[in-house]
């Protein structure tokens, strides 16, 4: 009886099971055409997003303005040497052992070489002199007796410690040429430029200024040419300022400047000294040597850097934008939400900011480089 019921219903069981499996398919459909309506709608409303790009803007009002050109540079002596000597010997000190950062006064003995074997060459080349002067003397008393007592006043003269005394006065050309073919005049003028090579032992200091390098002790042996210390010369003081092709002629017509420090404070001013007219390689601008003058109660140092500025006076109507905003003589203004070009002019600038004419007031130039896209559709402003 059981097994009949169950044969019974069996066709049953299988309708039903095949009717759940349908109902199950269709909500699966059903949820999965949902969820992807639902991610093209996500996907549709992010494309929609990136079709406007907001960007910095400004309204333009051209008006007059200072223009504060700005350079920067670095203080520098405006001399520096090598001390060096044209002899060799035993290196020895001068008035006072020099160390760097030292200051010294114009002629002080700065350092000397060991002479004394130069010393005793000169006076044994005076001592020769002498012996000819004696050699001659009889011949001079027989035919210049009248000439006699010159010669021999100068050849008591002939002293170690002083320098060589002037020669006598001829008083006929017929004593010269006596003097001349006794050797006489060989050897003073010989003499003479001993003694000159004798004061190339001594380096006296040639301007008042201060010690930068030490590259030589006393004790060491100096050699010609052989660098002994490096010397600045101290109160004038020059600044070397790197300046753009563009704004040169605008420095060269001031003539003057002022002189800050990397915070703004003034340390002094100066004037225009010379201009290379070369272009430095390295900057790819003009090298132009101001003068520096110190302010009150202001100290200035050899290697400090300044910033150089100069105030003009701008001849037209300009507007300030930053210098990002301009790609070589043209920027973008917007018009009707669309990026447009416009050719501007330069008519001054600071390190970060162009000051230029050739837009008109109202118009709204965009503050950044942006380039046009075809995937945005507009563009809006935000006013700086």
């Amino acid at each position: 009886m059981l097994t009949l019921s169950l044969q019974f219903l069996a066709p049953f069981m299988k309708r039903n099971q095949i009717v759940l499996l349908a109902v199950f398919v269709v909500l699966t459909a059903l949820v999965f055409i949902r969820v992807k309506s639902n991610k093209k709608e996500v996907v549709k409303e992010s494309k929609e997003a990136t079709t406007t790009l907001f960007i910095p803007t400004s309204r333009v009002k051209n008006e007059m303005h200072l223009l504060q050109m700005v350079s920067y540079g670095q203080i520098s002596p405006s001399m520096e040497i090598d001390v060096s000597f044209e002899v060799q010997g035993k290196l020895e000190k001068g008035d006072f052992l020099l160390k760097p950062g030292m200051k010294f006064k114009h002629n002080q003995l700065l350092y000397k070489v060991n002479q004394e074997e130069a010393f005793y060459a000169l006076n044994a080349r005076k001592s020769q002199l002498a012996n000819l002067i004696i050699g001659a003397m009889a011949d001079i008393e027989l035919d210049y007796n009248t000439e006699k007592n010159k010669w021999l006043n100068f050849m008591e003269d002939l002293k170690p410690e002083i320098r060589l005394p002037s020669l006598p006065a001829f008083k006929s050309s017929k004593e010269r040429m006596f003097i001349t073919a006794k050797g006489i005049l060989t050897e003073y003028y010989s003499i003479k430029s001993q003694e000159s090579r004798m004061e190339k032992y001594f380096y006296l200091a040639p301007f008042s200024g201060t010690v930068l390098e030490v590259y030589s002790e006393p004790g060491s042996i100096a050699n010609p040419g052989g660098k002994i210390a490096r010397i600045a010369k101290t109160g004038d003081l020059e600044v070397k300022v790197p300046i753009s092709m563009t704004s040169i002629k605008s420095f060269q017509k001031q003539g003057s400047a002022r002189f800050t420090d990397p915070n703004g404070y003034e340390i002094g001013t100066g004037k225009i000294i010379r201009v290379s007219d070369v272009i430095n390689q390295k900057t790819q601008s003009i090298d132009v040597y101001y003068s520096i003058k110190s302010s009150s109660q202001e100290n200035i140092y050899n290697g400090q850097y300044v910033n150089v500025e100069i105030n003009q006076q701008a001849s037209q109507e300009s507007f300030a934008i930053p210098r990002n905003a301009a790609k070589g003589n043209k920027v973008n203004v917007l018009v009707d939400k669309k990026l447009m070009q416009r050719e501007i002019i330069v008519v001054g600038a600071k390190p970060d900011s162009l000051y230029i004419s050739g837009l008109n007031d109202g118009e709204e130039v965009v503050l950044e480089q942006v380039e046009a896209s075809a995937s945005i559709k507009e563009y809006k402003g935000i006013k700086r």
